[in-house]
């Protein structure tokens, strides 16, 4: 099961709240799934479509409590791709079907589709809530946090999309719109920002999940970069003692260290015993001690040195 599927399914198994929080929330799901249909003297139907279960019972329980009303639930399989179950809800067309898309906001009092967000369902913090968890019940999904951090809604609605986006952004996040074809896409990418979402449509499992495998992620990324550090480090210092190490034997082979000052045949002597320290290390076991920087300095004097014999040698 998807990361996806599983922050669905715990969203909806939450608690069912309030009143006008199910209200927000069933125009939230109506407005991403749901199909109007018409008929004869000006009636209308109402089809809902999820391949969800867990949502299917949700939208029942939701216009039990709220409307007092029994819908039908409709199973079919998919004849093609995974060929999964495929649930839909239906509301009966009358007066009542009507006068409950009005109140939630699909259609104007003309009885006209309304395309946009009915503002009078989300005047409660509590009820901006249930909408986001509708839409994302609705319309969403999520990526697995070990890959790239990525959550979308989609819609076919540009009003609907401006509508939403504006309502995440106004919990200062970062919501964005694409054009996916035919469709609205808003999505987030900042893994603070999908925490916080995540929080706010009530999935708190899937939040701590999230937040152990994006920890996990940076330690491992922090871990990685520090061993690549101390590698290029590592390399840099083998080949800085190989360079030095090649010079010193230039330097014997040709005029011989016997003709080297006190201090720069003990240095290159230690070097060519101790091929494999550190500058630090090497210092430490001359007689007196050197510190790094002396040692350096040494360390350059032979190295040209070395270079000024082989000069005379090539002219």
């Amino acid at each position: 099961m998807s990361f996806s599927v599983k922050t669905k399914d715990e969203l909806a198994r939450i608690e069912l709240g309030k009143f006008c929080c199910q209200k927000a929330e069933l125009a939230a799901l109506i407005k991403m799934d749901g199909i109007i249909q018409l008929s004869g003297q000006y009636k209308v139907a109402l089809q809902l479509s999820t391949e969800n279960a867990a949502i299917a019972r949700r939208i029942f329980r939701m216009f039990k409590e709220v409307y007092d009303l029994h819908t039908e639930i409709l199973v079919s399989r998919k004849a093609r791709l995974k060929k999964n179950n495929f649930y839909l809800v239906r509301l009966g067309a009358g007066e009542k079907t009507m006068s409950i898309l009005k109140e939630l906001g699909m259609l104007n009092e003309k009885t006209r589709l309304h395309y946009g967000l009915k503002k009078d369902l989300i005047k409660r913090e509590c009820c901006r809530r249930a909408y986001l968890r509708g839409i994302f019940l609705g319309g969403g999904s999520v990526n697995n946090p070990e890959g790239t951090y990525h959550l979308e809604i989609i819609t076919n609605n540009q009003h609907h999309a401006r509508d939403i986006c504006d309502l995440i952004n106004k919990y200062y996040l970062t919501a964005k719109i694409s054009t996916r074809k035919n469709w609205q896409v808003i999505y987030l990418k900042e893994s603070e920002h999908i925490v916080s979402l995540l929080n706010l449509m009530g999935a708190h499992a899937a939040l701590l999940n999230f937040e152990n495998v994006r920890i996990y992620k940076d330690m491992r990324n922090q871990v990685n970069r520090l061993v690549n550090c101390e590698t290029a480090n590592l390399n840099k210092t083998v080949n800085a003692a190989v360079r030095q190490v090649d010079n010193i034997k230039f330097i014997a082979d040709t005029i011989g260290l016997n003709k080297l000052a006190p201090s720069l045949r003990e240095m290159a002597e230690a070097r060519l015993q101790n091929p494999d320290i550190s500058l630090k290390e090497l210092g430490e076991m001359l007689e007196p001690p050197v510190g790094k920087s002396g040692v350096n300095h040494r360390i350059r004097k032979l190295e040209k040195m070395a270079e000024q014999i082989r000069n005379s040698q090539g002219s």
